[in-house]
């Protein structure tokens, strides 16, 4: 779910989010192999369970922890560089590859329905044009439409982006769809009338976000509080602190603020999670 800002290095996997939201801009990217796949969830496994700091730290400082946690393990020095050298080339390859069959996948542990937050949310809002930050298979997305908003998606799973255009063609509803990373996509200036940003982060989007909702437009936010990680592992780009999202949409007047205990979109498990619905002066 990061996470995102800097290219496509180590440090980018690290903000993995169901979002992470980086994959192949314009092209799909190649799917991993089965031995980078192996490698790439080992690492994934080590850096969902280190602290915040670590998390959210830079490309150096985490190529150096990690590389002290392999040699830790019994790996070489030189044993441990070349899997890092490997993690490297991997990309975000891995990353758009998990997401892919976790999104795909009939018997997959998330909701499949609308975010129950948004479509509380909906109600009483007219409809305009929306914009579904890591559409995934797209459960949003078509609910936007559904119910009369122009609605765009991105999501860096190219499967899962196809999953969503078959089913609201099935549907008979229209939606826009880009396979694209968050730093790929043109999120334009004054372009939208709400912003969804559910379960994909939140931190790495502020400029993107206060610079193109329109004057009056609105956004949506769902995502773990740092307290569901003390139970599970989950990718730092989705964990928020308290209060961390009021502090970082500060630019945004608030419309309504949750911190509570719910079953989570992803998981499905009841945890602590925070939601935010925020309006563009």
């Amino acid at each position: 779910m990061t996470k995102r800002a800097a290219a496509a290095g180590l440090a980018l996997i690290l903000f993995i989010g169901l979002a992470t939201l980086r994959s192949t801009a314009q092209q799909p990217a190649p799917a991993a192999t089965a031995g980078e796949q192996q490698l790439y969830e080992s690492f994934r496994a080590w850096i969902t369970a280190q602290p915040a700091d670590v998390q959210q730290g830079d490309e150096a400082a985490v190529i150096q922890r990690y590389t002290a946690y392999l040699q830790s393990q019994g790996k070489s020095p030189a044993e441990a560089r070349n899997i890092v050298d490997q993690l490297r080339k991997i990309g975000d390859r891995a990353e758009v590859e998990r997401w892919n069959r976790i999104l795909t996948s009939s018997n997959a542990a998330f909701n499949k329905s609308p975010n129950t937050f948004l479509v509380e949310m909906l109600k009483g809002l007219r409809p305009g044009r929306a914009l579904d930050v890591g559409m995934g298979q797209g459960r949003n997305t078509i609910y936007l439409a559904q119910q009369g908003w122009d609605a765009v998606g991105f999501d860096p799973a190219d499967r899962a982006v196809e999953a969503a255009k078959l089913q609201a063609a099935q549907l008979g509803v229209k939606i826009t769809t880009h396979v694209a990373r968050a730093e790929d996509f043109d999120w334009g200036t004054a372009q939208w009338d709400l912003i969804v940003l559910s379960y994909v982060g939140g931190r790495e989007f502020v400029p993107n976000v206060v610079r193109s909702l329109r004057p009056g437009g609105m956004l949506l936010v769902e995502g773990f509080h740092r307290d569901a990680t003390k139970t599970q592992p989950i990718g730092g780009a989705v964990v928020f602190d308290t209060n961390e999202l009021l502090k970082i949409y500060g630019a945004l007047r608030v419309i309504r603020y949750e911190d509570t205990d719910a079953v989570a979109d992803f998981g499905l498990q009841k945890v602590r999670v925070v939601r935010l619905l925020a309006q563009k002066p």
